[in-house]
């Protein structure tokens, strides 16, 4: 493995506040962070976001916290597409830094689908983590994606999966939504979701907002991810180290 992989994660500075839930580790237990960042315009991936968190604050020793990707859009624009009010209905909710994803154990990440891609907002994101890759800060880390689409085939698979070739690049761990979560496999409603991740569908003009099934397969993601999290924290740096030696 080359000397970037080996290379000890910075973790760089952060005095922000932080929109967090915490569940306080019992003795022994391993306190483990997951954090879950996001691109929403309407809300629907912000609802998303919170089921993804309520899932995994349920894992003992998880410290969920939630945070959002910049804006790239100009007010008039967000003016214009009618998204003033939701806007303002997830303003608490910080931005988030490059220090948050370094300080992760596992990071869950959700945008809309932008043509079968994920947003640009979440894209200009992720490019400015050059410097986490060449220190390797991400490299043994769980990272997972959810999504939504306006229709039922609106681009929340290859979303998804094109989204993952930059966690690849990262050296991250893909977790997706296994078949253990029973609601995948319903066929008496329309639900967005797929093995790999949860979705919802918006509809054509954001009228629909995420069903209970959407919602409880967040939630499922949110505390397998933290489950596993759990166990791979504990030896993350001694696996790294290892394949060094």
């Amino acid at each position: 493995m080359g000397q970037r992989e080996c290379r000890k994660s910075k973790v760089l500075n952060n005095d922000k506040e932080i929109y967090i839930h915490k569940r306080k580790p019992e003795d022994g237990a391993q306190a483990m962070k997951i954090l879950v960042v996001y691109y929403s315009l309407y809300g629907h991936i912000h609802r998303m976001a919170e089921a993804v968190a309520e899932g995994a604050k349920d894992v003992e020793g998880a410290e969920v916290d939630m945070c959002r990707v910049p804006e790239t859009l100009a007010q008039e624009v967000i003016e214009m597409m009618g998204a003033v009010e939701a806007q303002k209905a997830i303003a608490h909710v910080p931005i988030c830094t490059l220090g948050e994803l370094a300080s992760a154990d596992a990071v869950i990440f959700g945008t809309p689908t932008r043509f079968g891609n994920m947003c640009g907002q979440m894209r200009q994101f992720l490019d400015a983590t050059g410097r986490l890759w060449k220190e390797g800060a991400l490299v043994g880390k769980i990272g997972s994606v959810f999504t939504s689409s306006a229709t039922q085939h609106g681009g929340q698979e290859s979303t998804i999966l094109s989204f993952h070739t930059t966690l690849l690049h990262h050296g991250m761990i893909i977790v997706g939504l296994p078949y253990t979560f029973e609601g995948q496999e319903r066929n008496d409603e329309i639900t967005g979701g797929s093995p790999y991740g949860s979705a919802t569908i918006a509809g054509n003009t954001g009228e629909r907002m995420p069903s209970e099934n959407e919602l409880a397969a967040a939630r499922f993601q949110g505390k397998y991810i933290a489950m596993l999290a759990s166990k791979l924290a504990k030896h993350r740096r001694e696996i790294i180290d290892a394949m060094c030696e």
